[in-house]
This record gives C-alpha cells, sequence and structure tokens, in this order.
C-alpha cells in the first residue's frame, strides 16, 4: 500500500512494517509492541554502546544527517533509520549486530545506497549499518587470479586495482562506478555483459559474514569447489537477510586482447528485426544491449554526445565481442551485414576499442539521462526468455499508450533482462498512481511469458507484493524455514522479500499450525 507523502514522492503507509510504527512498533517479529518510551531508551542506550564500539565519529543521530540514508536508489520508499553506524572492521560489524540481538532491535546493512528495489530501506526503529567506511583491496593474487576485497569496494575500483596485472573484474552493472561489491554479492548483480561473464555469484569464491547471531564465519573456501551445502550461492542474492558480508574473495578475468563494438539503429523495434539482430548464427557476444531510442537517445546524445542518425529516435542495439583480434574483428562485420539486411538506420562499421567506451558509457547514462524527459520514474527489472522479447516489448507499448503513460525501455538483450522506466511527474498523485499500475501489469506480463520479477535488482520491498504471484503459498513458506533457521529473532533486514511475515512465531498470514513438511518430520523449525 502507498500513500501520497508531503513532499509529494510514492511513500509506505503508516502501518507499513518498515516504518517502525502501526501494530508492531517494537520492529521484532512475533513480538508485541513495547511502549515508545521502553523503545527510546532502548535505542539511547544502544547509541551509547555503538559509540563505544565505533567511535562518536561513526554513529549518526542528527536527525537531518539521518535523512541522507532515508532510502536507497528507489526514491519512491523513504524512511530515515533510527540511527547509523559506521564500522571500520569486520569485528566492529559483528559487535555492532550482537549489541542489536541483545537489545532487540532489527539492523540492516547498506552499500553505496544505488540499489533499485528498497533493499537497503531503513526503518525507524532500527539501525542502519553502512559498510562504505569497509573499502580497501586487500589483497590480488595474479597467478590465482582472485582477489580479497572488503564489502565497501565499489565494483569499478576492483578492476583499476587488477588491471596492472592484465586481469579485471568481469561483472559491470550500470552503476560500477559508485556501487559496492558487498552491494552487488546483496543483489547478485549483472550488468551489460553477463551474456558471457554472468552473474555475480559466478564470480565469488569466498566469502566472511557476520551471521544473525553476531559470530564472524566464512562461506566457501576461495576456489569455488567447496563440497556440501552450497550456503555461498544460497547468501549471494540474499538481500542481507541472512547476514552481513565483511570480506570477498572474487575472481579475476584477464582483460581481452581485443573488443569490438557494432551499434545500429533501427527505425522500429518490430518483430522481425529485434529477431534478426539478436543473435547470429548462434554467436554469442559478450554482451548485447537495446533501447527503444527514449533512454538511450538521451544517454548517448545528450551527455556522451555520441553521433547518432538525424531525428534519432532510433530504436539502438549495442554489441560487444571479446575475445583475441582474429576471431572478435571478424563477427561484426557479419552481424552488420545481417544486420543492414533489414535496412537500419545506422550500422556498422563496427568501431575499435578506442571508441567503444563511449557507446557503453552512453547506454549506462541512460537511466541519469531521463532525468531531462522526466521529473521521477519507476524501474522494473522483470526478465524474460529471449524469443518472449518482441511480444513483451509489443505489450509494453500497448500498456503505454492505454494508459498515458510513458515508458521508456532500456534492457539487455542478451539475457531477456528488461529494465523499463515508468515515467511520471513527481508530485502528481494520480500520474503516481497510473505509473505503479503500469509497472505491476508489466512484471505480471513477465510472468505470464515464464520470466521472473526481478533478474538482478532484488526484490526488496518494492517487489515483494508480487512473491505470490510467482510462487505458490508453500512455496514461500519454505523459503522462510531457510530465513528463519539462520535468523531466528528476524532481526536482520526485516520486511524485505516476502509479501506477509511467515512462520519464526509471526501472527499475520493465514496459517495457525505448524507447516506441513514440519509436522511430517522432515523439516525442524527453529
Amino acid at each position: 500500500m502507498t500513500t501520497q507523502t508531503d513532499s509529494g514522492t510514492t511513500g509506505r503507509s503508516a502501518s507499513d512494517p518498515t516504518s517502525g510504527q502501526g501494530g508492531n512498533p517494537s520492529g521484532v517479529r512475533g513480538r508485541p509492541g513495547r511502549p515508545a518510551a521502553s523503545a527510546a531508551a532502548r535505542m539511547m542506550a544502544l547509541t551509547s554502546e555503538l559509540t563505544r564500539i565505533s567511535g562518536p565519529a561513526n554513529v549518526i543521530t542528527d536527525p537531518q544527517d539521518l535523512r541522507t540514508y532515508e532510502c536507497d536508489g528507489l526514491t519512491a520508499h523513504r524512511c530515515s533509520p533510527g540511527l547509523v553506524v559506521l564500522p571500520s572492521t569486520a569485528e566492529q560489524v559483528a559487535q555492532v549486530v550482537r549489541a542489536c540481538l541483545r537489545a532487540q532491535v532489527p539492523y540492516i546493512a547498506r552499500g553505496s545506497g544505488t540499489g533499485l528495489s528498497g533493499g537497503a530501506l531503513p526503518r525507524a526503529d532500527g539501525v542502519l549499518i553502512v559498510m562504505s567506511r569497509m573499502r580497501e583491496v586487500l589483497a590480488i593474487d595474479p597467478a590465482s587470479r582472485r582477489a580479497i576485497v572488503e564489502p565497501g569496494v565499489t565494483n569499478l575500483a576492483v578492476s583499476k586495482a587488477a588491471e596492472p596485472y592484465g586481469l579485471f573484474y568481469a561483472p559491470d552493472p550500470s552503476s560500477q562506478q559508485v556501487c559496492s561489491v558487498g552491494g552487488n554479492v546483496a543483489e547478485n548483480s549483472g550488468g551489460a555483459h553477463c551474456l558471457k561473464h554472468g552473474f555475480t555469484v559466478h564470480h565469488v569464491t569466498g566469502l566472511q559474514i557476520v551471521t544473525p547471531q553476531g559470530e564472524l564465519t566464512w562461506l566457501g573456501d576461495g576456489t569455488g569447489v567447496s563440497p556440501g551445502y552450497d550456503l555461498l550461492g544460497v547468501f549471494v542474492g540474499s538481500e542481507g537477510t541472512l547476514g552481513i558480508v565483511t570480506k570477498i574473495i572474487v575472481k579475476l578475468t584477464p582483460i581481452p586482447e581485443a573488443v569490438t563494438t557494432l551499434l545500429a539503429a533501427f527505425p522500429a523495434m518490430e518483430r522481425g528485426r529485434c529477431r534478426r539482430v539478436r543473435d547470429h548464427r548462434g554467436r554469442h557476444p559478450a554482451g548485447r544491449d537495446r533501447d527503444d531510442g527514449r533512454a538511450g537517445h538521451r544517454g548517448r546524445r545528450g551527455r556522451r554526445r555520441l553521433p547518432l542518425p538525424r531525428g534519432a529516435r532510433a530504436r539502438c542495439s549495442s554489441s560487444s565481442w571479446t575475445g583475441r583480434s582474429a576471431t572478435c574483428g571478424a563477427r561484426p562485420p557479419r552481424c552488420a551485414r545481417s544486420a543492414r539486411r533489414p535496412a537500419p538506420t545506422r550500422s556498422g562499421p563496427p568501431t575499435m576499442p578506442a571508441s567503444a567506451p563511449p557507446i557503453w558509457r552512453g547506454r549506462k547514462s541512460a537511466f541519469a539521462a531521463v532525468g531531462r524527459i522526466s521529473t521521477a520514474y519507476i524501474v522494473q527489472d522483470g526478465v524474460v526468455p529471449r524469443t518472449a522479447l518482441p511480444a513483451v516489448l509489443d505489450r509494453i507499448s500497448e500498456l503505454s499508450a492505454e494508459s498515458g503513460i510513458r515508458v521508456a525501455n532500456v534492457f539487455h538483450a542478451g539475457d531477456g533482462n528488461l529494465h523499463p522506466l515508468v515515467l511520471f511527474e513527481d508530485g502528481d498523485a494520480v500520474q503516481a498512481a497510473a505509473a505503479e499500475e503500469v509497472s505491476g501489469a508489466i512484471l505480471d506480463l513477465c510472468i505470464e511469458h515464464g520470466g521472473s520479477i526481478t533478474g538482478e535488482h532484488g526484490v526488496g520491498v518494492d517487489k515483494s507484493k508480487y512473491m505470490p504471484r510467482m510462487f505458490r503459498p508453500d512455496d514461500l513458506d519454505t523459503m522462510q524455514l531457510l530465513r528463519c533457521a539462520l535468523d531466528p529473532a528476524g532481526l536482520c533486514n526485516p520486511g524485505k522479500i516476502f509479501p506477509t511475515p511467515r512462520l519464526c512465531g509471526e501472527v499475520p498470514g493465514v496459517r495457525r499450525g505448524p507447516h506441513p513438511l514440519v509436522a511430517a518430520g522432515q523439516l525442524e523449525q527453529f
């Protein structure tokens, strides 16, 4: 449920669990609310303890300063935290978590705050643990092609540190200049080149974490082949609900010998052309992105001054091939010939490495460049099979026309990860509600075509209400059993991912008895 706030942006209602108000003001799942004076006293005592742990300069309590952290990259959801702590070491993080556990105060970890699903949305009755002071590249081992980094290190900084050794860190989200590796781990981020290189989970071989009990431990041994349960895979993409990462072992990839990029522009996003350019004889490029001309054009021409065809509300396709010079240089011309058959507005010749970065920088500037055409937007990241892209894009255009809400499509065509930007005017309650409705319809469309509500941005608070459309109640409860086993107190980033509080002693929900698997003795509920 959303309400209109004083600032005119879409916010959460007073009964929302992230607000620390409403039916359970204590913030502890399954426990009755305590008087406000008691909660204030607990927070004051906790502030003193966190100041002792991290130092007075690293604890923020001033209401004006707290507003800096009221949201992540998804500004439609806002809530000022009860207090903010900025630890500098893994041991300090562990001590902070243990202090929160003793005080029964919920806590949320935050990286650079670039997330787009409200995964780091704080609580008014909770502690926000900001990891930005832990930003060291601790070690690089060129022989084993590995690096050990702290969670606050920016994505691009890892590649910069590895560059002298001829290596780079492959995951490349559009916000890679500012997003943190710890945040990438939480959301399992991908990027434009995930078509070839995969997602964060494919490049993380070990994690040092602080458990919800405040214990420091390691998941994975750094080789990526640890036997037993894949706890590393469970943790990556868990959106900070299973613990807080404090060190990360990542795989490094050799810098390719050659990079060749093709930018093709078409007058329309037609079904045949989308298929024709998508793949060429089964040879996949390292990355392939497309846009429908709104955001992509603004990002490429408005910010980077790249040469585009006249009247360029053209639909653009950007593709890059990486590898050896002999093979890399031959593929784009073949693809360019294929692209010319449907008579694009512009294609080829393929760009050389010196001109390739501006093309991708222009694409990665698309979200920011949308500010030139709209004062606010909702971004989603539903994902569909590549074969469903033409039908889904056609239907998105129809939804836009029917509702009168503009939608700018920017997406990773290589893996079918859509990033529709639903545009509306900030402060217009009617447009905001209509944009929310269109946004939800797009996610429903992705599910209908065999896809998912998220590819890399995560569920957070923004898409949690759509989880029941993808999963049955028993499926959601089974997921919650794992979460409850690792965080029985329900204090680690509560209110995220799942639509209603279930299990762990929580009252809301239809079921009052034990889960069927628990009753059958097949699972143990802690």
